[in-house]
């Protein structure tokens, strides 16, 4: 970690302006692993690739890693199986992939670099040998808005079978760097470049800091040698057994906080005692063996009125046991009812602990779900914490807020607290079951009034408290022109590019 913010002090000392060049690798730089291992598994998948095709190209490769065959004979090899098929079909395959599979991969120290070299107005790109069905949707989510990368031929909107010479590998990868560099009027010499590959020795040597970012072995004996930094993250790619226990025993700790506390439940009567003594101890035994410590602003929000709604920004598993070791006692929840289907015993457990769950594909009967949240509130003055994004994001970029919690706090009558979390992915992306050790940031915002609060208003109040996070968190904010909830099914989303455009140009705080 020490070396991750020499790297970031390194950038803050760097000069302001687009005239400083940042480039990163995407494979093993800026995610853990290969996007090409994914896509060709999905190729075989959808019958793009057959069972002769795949050991052809496993020939190649193997010939490319031998050195007996360069890189772009290796996606010629690649490119010809393609050959008729439509070029959208490949857009939307990488969208999916990238939902589903890499998202959670990225390094959350490389997205911290890049948001960094984002605050200080230096044009950032992505530099890959990859496609861009591969990078491209990497690029939006981290608002760069270049990438330079390897591209199939097309024709009437199909691949020939073809590659666009030169690739970019090795040589092709200066040449794309110094026309980037030419475009925006920068130099090279006074820019960054990050990367874990020897492959990319001749544009690290271009460059004025190089910077080897999880670096294989040659790469990080050539990097000491030269005196050039080397840092190495262990945020993501394959756990270990210790990180594999300490999951099950964190995820299991549920359950056995819950039966500590019926023994108070039957001495005092008092379920409320039960949950709440139960709850704290889940925050502090799960916290304890994941090994999860929270820096907290704005604590004293959290206690200045309740009974109150609180909602929060939802990015990981994590964020139960983040929100637990926040609010600690006099709190119930909602949880989507997939959960109480498919983990039945765990499902009972947080029921038992006062949580409500909802079909979150049944409008009509979340609506009445909410309806004993009022009683909670009103009789029992507990708060309900509530994730009004309704699931997990695959970044820390938000999605759409839904109205429930909102309607919650209006007719409860209790005010809303905002609890922005900034790096919970860090602990555990969406998809991921192994819970690492990190320091998440979290701010707790002022109380919103709701008193004046009504249906004719509401949309206005969504947004309102949904650019309170978007500032937090240095994203864009929605206008009045965009409409909040998702299942109004009227929002108007910009282009991939123009969101992440216009999310690169807002402040953005590191993770």
């Amino acid at each position: 970690m020490n070396h991750v913010k020499q790297l970031l002090n390194d950038i803050e000392n760097a000069p302001n302006g687009s005239r400083i060049v940042a480039i990163f690798d995407f494979d093993g730089t800026l995610i853990a692993g290969y996007s090409a291992t994914v896509f060709v598994r999905e190729q075989l998948k959808r019958g793009d690739l057959s069972v002769r095709q795949f050991l052809e190209l496993m020939r190649a490769m193997t010939s490319f890693g031998l050195g007996t065959l360069g890189f772009s004979g290796m996606m010629a090899i690649n490119a010809q199986f393609l050959r008729g098929i439509e070029e959208k079909t490949y857009d939307e395959v990488g969208k999916q992939l990238y939902t589903k599979k890499i998202a959670r991969l990225i390094f959350p120290e490389s997205r911290a670099l890049v948001e960094a070299h984002q605050a200080k107005g230096h044009t950032v790109a992505i530099i890959s040998s990859a496609t861009r069905y591969q990078v491209e949707h990497a690029a939006a989510d981290l608002g760069i808005d270049h990438v330079l990368c390897t591209h199939l031929a097309i024709e009437d909107g199909r691949f020939t079978g073809g590659v666009v010479s030169p690739t970019c590998f090795g040589p092709g990868k200066v040449e794309a760097a110094e026309a980037l560099a030419e475009e925006h009027h920068a130099d090279l010499n006074k820019s960054f470049f990050y990367s874990d590959s020897t492959d990319d020795l001749l544009l690290l040597k271009r460059v004025g800091h190089p910077r080897a970012l999880n670096p294989s072995d040659r790469l990080e004996r050539i990097a000491r040698g030269r005196q050039w930094p080397v840092t190495k993250f262990g945020s993501r790619g394959r756990p270990t057994l210790a990180q594999f226990i300490r999951s099950i025993a964190a995820t299991t700790s549920m359950v056995t906080s819950f039966a500590a506390g019926l023994p108070i439940y039957a001495l005092t009567g008092s379920k409320r005692e039960s949950q709440n003594f139960s709850f704290s101890l889940f925050a502090d035994t799960a916290s304890a063996l994941v090994g999860i410590d929270l820096d907290v602003s704005g604590e004293e929000h959290l206690w200045s009125q309740r009974p109150a709604v609180f909602v929060f920004n939802h990015q990981s598993k994590a964020d139960v046991i983040v929100i637990a070791k926040l609010l600690r006692r006099d709190i119930a929840g909602v949880g989507k009812k997939e959960i109480k289907n498919e983990t039945p015993v765990l499902g009972k457990v947080m029921e038992l602990g006062g949580l409500v769950f909802i079909d979150r594909a049944d409008g009509k009967s979340a609506i009445t779900a909410m309806k004993p949240l009022i009683d909670v509130i009103r009789n029992e003055k507990k708060s309900v914490v509530i994730a009004p994004e309704g699931t997990r994001t695959i970044s820390p970029t938000m999605a759409a807020f839904k109205k429930g919690a909102f309607h919650l706090a209006m007719q409860a009558g209790v005010p809303m607290v905002p609890i922005v979390i900034y790096n919970s992915g860090d602990v555990a992306p969406k998809g991921d079951f192994v819970l690492r050790s990190a320091t998440v940031k979290v701010e707790a915002l002022p109380p919103v009034d709701t008193r004046e609060w009504s249906l004719k208003t509401m949309d206005t109040h969504v947004r309102e408290v949904r650019n309170m996070f978007a500032r937090a968190l240095g994203q864009s904010e929605q206008t009045a022109a965009r409409a909040i909830d998702a299942n109004t099914k009227k929002k108007v989303a910009s282009k991939p590019k123009e969101k992440a455009k216009a999310a690169s140009k807002q402040p953005r705080k590191n993770s």
